[in-house]
């Protein structure tokens, strides 16, 4: 599978000479399998540039993921200009959502006096999937969901594909317990000997001092998860709005030395806009 981050950017979108490395743009990621379909998890600011590729490169079918309802997760969609085209088609899995949330949800953040635009006038066919408790496939993907550690709750993924696994967790406050969250334990499960862990690692334990219960986790505590999971690599992911490039890089050589203190080779990096891997 390739995966490419259109953005990283935890809470709101930010701009400006600091940001050039890992850039502005909030959550949204891009997943491609070998089976050709292109998956989109979380509709951040991100995918206003998402959008614009796909249409270049004319490929106007894509499956939608969530993992959870936040507004920085959500306030790129109406700027999708895919949406707007009549030779588009998009398929909302509900995950993690029961029922019609997930289209009350997009019509909210299309509604006035949000935008001036109605989803109702979205010209792209919009079919909407049934809700995933445990298991769904798109393609040569499959695709399991987890609970988050997250105010309001929301959904972790692991994408699978020849054996090779991809798990994203964003928005996961692994330092406290929140209501539906499961035990640290599941996590090492579900996270165990994946090739890749994209996990929110936002706060310093310096910051989570003042931070605790707010859904994002200490980079401590997610270079325990990695190394007791015994993943191949880890990418620190909900960068802090405030957060420069060169700060981030210096989270990254902390991460690395805590690996290197633990005599784990995980790979560790930060992931910003513009990253791709392929898996």
């Amino acid at each position: 599978m390739h995966i490419t981050c259109w953005g990283s950017r935890g809470s709101i979108p930010v701009s400006g000479a600091e940001y050039n490395r890992y850039g502005g743009d909030t959550t949204c990621m891009e997943i491609r399998p070998m089976s050709g379909e292109t998956v989109i998890v979380d509709a951040g600011t991100g995918i206003r540039r998402l959008g614009n590729a796909l249409i270049a490169e004319g490929r106007l079918t894509c499956h939608f993921i969530f993992t959870h309802a936040h507004w920085d997760h959500l306030m790129g969609f109406p700027f999708f200009k895919p949406l707007y085209r009549q030779d588009a088609s998009f398929h909302m899995h509900r995950c993690p959502f029961a029922s019609k949330f997930v289209e009350t949800m997009l019509s909210r953040v299309m509604s006035p006096p949000n935008f001036p635009v109605r989803y109702s006038d979205i010209q792209a066919t919009i079919q909407y999937e049934e809700a995933c408790p445990t298991c769904f496939r798109i393609g040569s993907l499959s695709v399991s969901p987890i609970a988050l550690r997250h105010p309001n709750s929301g959904s972790g993924y692991k994408f699978m594909e020849n054996d090779r696994s991809f798990v994203f967790l964003t928005d996961n406050e692994l330092g406290f317990s929140h209501s539906g969250g499961p035990p640290v334990e599941d996590y090492i499960r579900f996270c165990r000997n994946a090739d890749l862990l994209i996990h929110d690692a936002e706060y310093t334990p310096e910051e989570y001092v003042h931070t605790i219960e707010w859904g994002h986790s200490v980079y401590t505590d997610v270079i325990d998860l990695a190394v007791q999971a015994d993943v191949k690599r880890l990418g620190l992911f909900h960068l802090n709005q405030d957060r420069s490039d060169d700060h981030v890089d210096a989270i990254v050589e902390a991460c690395r030395s805590l690996l290197r203190e633990k005599g784990s080779p995980i790979e560790c990096f930060a992931v910003g806009s513009g990253w791709t891997m392929d898996i």
